[in-house]
């Protein structure tokens, strides 16, 4: 409870620092002023034209985004038992960039607004192919198969996609941009219809957390306690697509989210799976939060926010397993 606590308040805080923080930096009075303004005010005064049109967009869309990953994460770490799991083992990341790279090359899609529709639709077909191939398994365990399947995929859509852009450079030129994952530029009208996926994605996971509990006892001791395995292996991945389909579609693929924030909540609060999933929803936003926040007054223009995210989690990252490690 008071970790939760605590996190909220940090979620705030962080939240109203990247409300002031821009182009044209806010004062905290600013802020309140703006976030309070009503009606013709919220069009009419200058600040909060930037808070409710610019600012708040961009806020809302990273802490969607973040717990989206994180909690993708913390389902796939749980389901495979594997620390090292991340949501990108579904295709999720290699099916919406190769989506993406057609949709410029064949479609000429050029703005994000395009990408996000085509964005989605190549990670849930992505990652619905890996699950249907992966449970045709036949001596290998169905976590190992998942993973060994997810990961031949995604080096077969990177392929395709890396031919893609060698052959056509308008595509490269556009596409890399997008790889990167960014939160720039975002308003509401890519936000709000990736809200349904988020919420039944976030339903999902949360719903996942007692059996995931027993699961990590392995796959006998949770069938032992009346745990349906193939039931609860479909709704995780199912929940896993929706989130981080949403979330990559929204902002481009953005790494070190889905695995370091289970680690750092292991860490603070122990194994239960429905603990971390909860405080999922908290520690993720913070982290995304903190990297946009960063990536905005490290350089005189901006840094992306997956830029930030990898100088971010890889140290984090390594600092836990060493840790780990020598315990």
């Amino acid at each position: 409870m008071a970790v939760g606590i605590a996190g909220l308040a940090v979620l705030a805080g962080l939240a109203v620092v990247g409300i002031a923080i821009g182009a044209k930096p806010l004062t905290l009075g600013e802020v309140w002023s703006g976030l309070t303004a009503t009606g013709r005010d919220r069009r009419e005064v200058p600040e909060a034209v930037i808070v409710w049109q610019t600012r708040m967009p961009r806020t809302a869309l990273t802490v969607v985004v973040g717990a989206s990953l994180a909690l993708a994460g913390v389902a796939m770490q749980a389901l495979t038992r594997n620390p090292l799991a991340e949501p990108g083992l579904l295709g999720v990341n290699s099916g919406a960039a190769f989506a993406v790279a057609l949709a410029i090359s064949a479609f000429g899609a050029t703005s994000v607004d395009d990408y996000v529709w085509f964005a989605f639709a190549g990670s849930a077909l992505a990652a619905s192919f890996i699950y249907v191939v992966s449970a045709r398994r036949g001596r290998t365990s169905g976590h190992a198969h998942l993973v060994l399947v997810g990961a031949a995929v995604s080096a077969a859509l990177g392929s395709c996609t890396g031919i893609i852009t060698m052959f056509d450079k308008e595509a490269f030129d556009s596409y890399r941009f997008w790889v990167i994952g960014s939160l720039a530029d975002r308003g509401y009208g890519i936000l709000a219809p990736l809200l349904p996926f988020f919420a039944a994605g976030c339903l999902l996971a949360l719903l996942a957390g007692p059996s995931l509990n027993a699961m990590m006892l392995g796959e006998e001791q949770a069938q032992a306690l009346g745990v349906r395995l193939g039931l609860v292996r479909a709704v995780v991945l199912l929940a896993v697509t929706l989130l981080c389909g949403a979330a990559t579609a929204a902002s481009g693929p953005i790494g070190f989210v889905g695995l370091a924030i289970p680690h750092i909540l292991r860490l603070l609060v122990g194994v239960d799976q429905r603990t971390i999933l909860g405080l999922a929803l908290i520690a993720g936003p913070c982290f995304m939060l903190a990297a946009d926040v960063i990536g905005r007054v490290a350089v005189s223009g901006e840094l992306e926010v997956g830029i930030v995210t990898a100088f971010l989690g890889a140290p984090v990252l390594i600092a836990i397993l060493v840790r780990k490690a020598a315990t």
